[in-house]
């Protein structure tokens, strides 16, 4: 179904989320029982540099609906540049988007990518709900294990496309699970594993922002040859701290960040 509007776009983006990472809906489900009312920190895509489906061609249904550019970032190691955007209403969720920076990769790499891209049909990346359309394109077994050889995210768009890869819980807006300490052992009581890469609990209130994640959940994928069973989506968690200011801080810290993006590895 197509949508036009903010909230329904947002409203999209979540249904396909736990259609594919439903253990983001059943720890929703267990702070709702726990009496917590749940706000969504930001929301994560995922895209390549090409021309057609860049940051910014990604950007536009927020730009259109009152978000601005707030910020951008760079994560040399993974090859990948990210920008992110906020709306006036501070209760709607920021915006991140990221982009790997394909002129960084082999030829092969650039190949299989632009293979991908030339099926998107003309103009529909114009559309307000083309971040929530999924896979536009088909992809073989093999040119998905080719990419994963050079690296793991531009497997992980090629194979999911254009969809919220995590959702993040506004640690800030809970009672009783306000220190993510706390919060991360709630989860691992529940059986939930944690990406632990660079410990459970990336960054620290010096730097004013406090994140962790789940690990991927493993969905079986159909692509145009076979299936496999891959890592999908994940869900955030993220504290916030006061600047000197006394405002709160809103941006994100690469070096947290690039350890986030380590949620949908695979063999964790």
């Amino acid at each position: 179904m197509t949508v036009k509007t903010l909230p329904g776009l947002l409203d999209k983006m979540w249904h396909d989320y736990i259609t594919i990472n439903p253990l983001a809906q059943k720890i929703s489900d267990l702070f709702t029982d726990e009496g917590e009312v749940i706000l969504n920190d930001h929301i994560a895509l995922r895209t390549f540099n090409h021309p057609r489906v860049t940051i910014d061609v990604l950007a536009r249904p927020f730009i259109e609906s009152g978000y601005k550019y707030f910020g951008d970032y760079h994560f040399p190691e993974k090859k990948v540049y990210a920008k992110h955007y906020q709306h006036a209403d501070e209760k709607m969720p920021k915006i991140f988007i990221s982009e790997i920076r394909l002129e960084e990769f082999s030829q092969a790499l650039q190949k299989i990518v632009y293979g991908l891209v030339d099926q998107i049909p003309e103009s529909k990346e114009f559309e307000f709900d083309f971040v929530s359309g999924g896979r536009p394109w088909k992809v073989s077994t093999q040119s998905y294990n080719e990419l994963m050889k050079e690296s793991d995210y531009a497997a992980w768009v090629a194979a999911f496309g254009y969809r919220a890869n995590h959702f993040t819980v506004f640690i800030n807006a809970l009672k009783k699970f306000s220190d993510i300490h706390y919060l991360n052992d709630f989860l691992k009581s529940k059986g939930y594993k944690l990406n632990a890469s660079g410990g459970e609990v990336k960054g620290s209130k010096e730097v004013c922002l406090e994140q962790s994640s789940t690990l991927a959940n493993n969905i079986e994928v159909l692509f145009e040859d076979a299936k496999l069973t891959i890592p999908a989506c994940y869900y955030e968690f993220a504290k916030r701290y006061a600047m000197p200011d006394g405002k709160l801080y809103q941006g994100f810290v690469a070096a947290s960040a690039d350890k986030i993006f380590e949620s949908t590895k695979q063999g964790q």
